[in-house]
């Protein structure tokens, strides 16, 4: 399901993460819970890996993270005020010094005019410091891109601690 590349990046990840005590929680939607699985896929991530939170409908967004539903109204559930919004809410809800959330459009469907398949967008939320997003349009299926945006996430994080 997940590339080697990507379980070896887990795993250098969570080591980062022990060498300096900081915990790690997760908000995903349109990966659907990969980004947990290749961070659990290494044996002792629970010294590290807090949470995850699978949030892949707006109600879940909203209940579970605390993402006002008027910022999903306004920006649409793929935008990177939901994405800064889901990370702080992972972030407020856990034990973790620092969580990621992913959302996009994986497709097939779903695509508009402004937003095109392929379309994630990622929050980095770090106690002490604002939430911060970013977004990037991968190529290919529903399945390359959900593996590409969890191995991005992945990186992401270890960029920010």
């Amino acid at each position: 399901m997940l590339p080697d590349q990507t379980l070896r990046d887990a795993e250098t990840l969570l080591q980062a993460c022990r060498d300096r005590h900081v915990r790690i929680a997760v908000a995903e939607s349109c990966t659907g819970g990969l980004i947990a699985v290749a961070l659990t896929a290494i044996a002792g991530a629970s010294d590290v890996f807090d949470r995850g939170f699978v949030v892949y409908a707006n109600d879940a967004k909203h209940d579970m993270l605390g993402v006002p539903l008027a910022t999903i109204e306004q920006h649409g559930a793929v935008s990177p005020e939901v994405a800064t919004a889901m990370a702080a809410g992972a972030l407020d809800r856990s034990r973790a010094g620092i969580a990621v959330s992913v959302t996009g459009l994986a497709g097939p469907g779903g695509r508009s005019a402004d937003k095109p398949i392929g379309l994630v967008c990622f929050g980095i939320a770090r106690r002490g410091q604002p939430p911060i997003a970013s977004q990037i349009v991968f190529p290919g299926d529903r399945t390359s891109i959900r593996a590409a945006a969890a191995a991005h996430a992945i990186a992401l994080i270890g960029q920010n601690l």
